[in-house]
Order: C-alpha cells, then sequence, then structure tokens
C-alpha cells in the first residue's frame, strides 16, 4: 500500500497546517484511511485508484465486522473528505465516496451526575487528617481537577495542558484554546480558584509549566494517570467507577446549567461546540428527565392506581 501514501501524508499534512487538527485527531484520520486502503487492497484497488464499488465492499467488511453505525459513519466522514482534497488537488478527476449512503447512527443521551453525587465527589477529594504529604497532594490534584472540570465545563485534554501562568491571579474566566485551536473563555468558580491557589503552592517547588504536571515534571499528567485519580476518588464518594469519567463531568456541567435555566446559545460557546447541533443533545437529556417524571408522578401515568379512571371515561372532577 506505499503508493497511497503519498496521498494520505498529503491529506494529513493539509489537517495539522490548514486546520489545526491535533495529533490524536490525526491519528484517528490515518487509522481511518489504513482501514479503508487494506479492504481496497483485498479487492485490487488503492486508495488513488477506488471505485465507488471498491468503497462500497469497505463498507460491508465494517458491516460484517460489526461496527457501531457512529464508527462508520465517522469513517466515512474521513473518506469523503480524502477525495474532495484528492479532487481539489487534481489528483483524481471525480470523487468515488460522492454517493455512498452515510448510516444514520443511534443518539445515545451524554450520561451526567446528579447535582448531590457531584456535591459527594468534590466532597471525598481531600485527604483525611493526618494523611501522608503524598497523599494529600494527590487529594489537592484531585480537588482541583474535578472543580475545573465541573465548574468550567473543560475537556479532558483543555485540562492536562493548562499552564500555570494562566491560572496565575484572580482572573474570573480563563482563556481556553479547544478543538481546531479554537479559543473560548470559561467561567471560573471561587471553589475552583481556591483548589487551584492551594495546588499551585503545594508544586511550586516542582518548577514544572503545567498546572497538573506528570511524573515528569517537564510533561502534562497524562490521562491514564489522571483516571486512576477519578477512579479512587469515585470509591471514596460511594459512586460507581465506571459512571465516572472526565466527560460525564463535562456533560453534568451542561446538564445542569440547562437544568437552572442557561441558554442553548450561551452553552454552546462555553463547551466549545462549534455547532449548536452539537449542544442540543442536551435538551434531549431534559425531555427525557420529564418524561420519567411524568411517568413516576402524574396520576394519570399510574396505571391500576385508584385516582386512574377508568378505560373511555374522563377523570371525575370530585
Amino acid at each position: 500500500m506505499r503508493s497511497d501514501l503519498s496521498g494520505m501524508d498529503m491529506f494529513l499534512e493539509m489537517l495539522a497546517a490548514e486546520r489545526a487538527a491535533a495529533p490524536n485527531t490525526l491519528a484517528a484520520y490515518e487509522a481511518d484511511l489504513s482501514s479503508c486502503a487494506q479492504s481496497l487492497a483485498g479487492q485490487g484497488q488503492t486508495l488513488r485508484d477506488a471505485t465507488p464499488e471498491g468503497l462500497r465492499g469497505w463498507m460491508a467488511d465494517m458491516a460484517a465486522e460489526g461496527q457501531a453505525r457512529r464508527s462508520v459513519a465517522r469513517r466515512l466522514s474521513c473518506i469523503r473528505q480524502f477525495y474532495l482534497f484528492l479532487l481539489r488537488e487534481g489528483l483524481r478527476t471525480d470523487n468515488p465516496a460522492a454517493n455512498l449512503d452515510t448510516p444514520r447512527p443511534e443518539r445515545s443521551l451524554p450520561g451526567f451526575l446528579s447535582e448531590s453525587e457531584v456535591l459527594a465527589l468534590l466532597e471525598a477529594c481531600p485527604a483525611p487528617e493526618g494523611a501522608s504529604p503524598a497523599r494529600i497532594r494527590r487529594g489537592q490534584v484531585a480537588l482541583a481537577a474535578l472543580e475545573l472540570l465541573y465548574a468550567s465545563g473543560l475537556r479532558i485534554s483543555e485540562l492536562l495542558s493548562l499552564t500555570r501562568v494562566a491560572l496565575a491571579g484572580e482572573a474570573q474566566t480563563l482563556m481556553v484554546r479547544g478543538k481546531g485551536g479554537r479559543e473560548r473563555l470559561v467561567p471560573l468558580s471561587d471553589s475552583a480558584r481556591e483548589a487551584v491557589k492551594a495546588l499551585m503552592e503545594t508544586d511550586k517547588a516542582l518548577g514544572s509549566p503545567f498546572l497538573f504536571p506528570g511524573r515528569n515534571p517537564t510533561q502534562p499528567m497524562t490521562r491514564q494517570a489522571f483516571d486512576r485519580i477519578l477512579h479512587d476518588v469515585g470509591l471514596r464518594a460511594g459512586l460507581d467507577p465506571a459512571r465516572l469519567s472526565p466527560h460525564v463531568l463535562r456533560h453534568s456541567f451542561a446538564t445542569h446549567l440547562l437544568a437552572h435555566g442557561a441558554d442553548l446559545r450561551a452553552l454552546q460557546m462555553l463547551l466549545g461546540h462549534a455547532d449548536i447541533a452539537t449542544t442540543q443533545i442536551y435538551t434531549h437529556v431534559q425531555i427525557e428527565q420529564l418524561r420519567q417524571a411524568v411517568v413516576a408522578s402524574h396520576p394519570l401515568a399510574q396505571v391500576g392506581g385508584e385516582d386512574a379512571p377508568e378505560a373511555g371515561k374522563p377523570p371525575s372532577n370530585g
């Protein structure tokens, strides 16, 4: 498949240069292109000379492997962009992916915590009295990270890349660089600032530029290291660690803001979504909550209850 690599490399270089794609995004695109190239190779084709039939064969392979519709749709989006790029660069005169059908992904509602569960999680962060300095610091890291995730709706990549300089002073907001290099302002709560100050005071001798340094202070903490911290805090809070992730806290931030009357456009800006359609999923969360409340509490929903009307008869006015 070496003959495909020139077009693939040019495409990935364009994503990095023109769209400021993150390393993880580039790796995902490369994996998608390689998956397609492998399927095409089995049909005697390459990415550069693929036919619509060859691409349909690739989609059939993914279906046979049982890949989720959302994954198939994402991979197809990558392939479409790739052939549009080849077309624009004059490397092809047609787009073999133009008429491929995109499977409709199943819409799943994001998981989130209740406000009381978030409070329990935050209260479980500090180390007990008399704990070792290492355990005290671990508690400070957990509290500062969870306060920032929940109060500001940060992605985990945004959180772990935060620098000490960015959080110095008494600013009420924080400038965050998100996906595609887009910048946005996010709020800083008083409790988040206090937790950050305590951690920065403890870590000032490390000389790290990062708010959450890794074992090597010149590098940020890894996602895996943070997941272990979150797992431990969840156990102490009495929550199932399987329900916890940085993204669940981001979903909780969004869901609780909407529940307390936040505007959808304002929420889009806070979350850094390029398209408001991405933000609108949280309205589905609210609708589902309302539906469950009606089923649980409305007298007409209590099947067989003493207040339920008989079939075909209106409820009495008594």
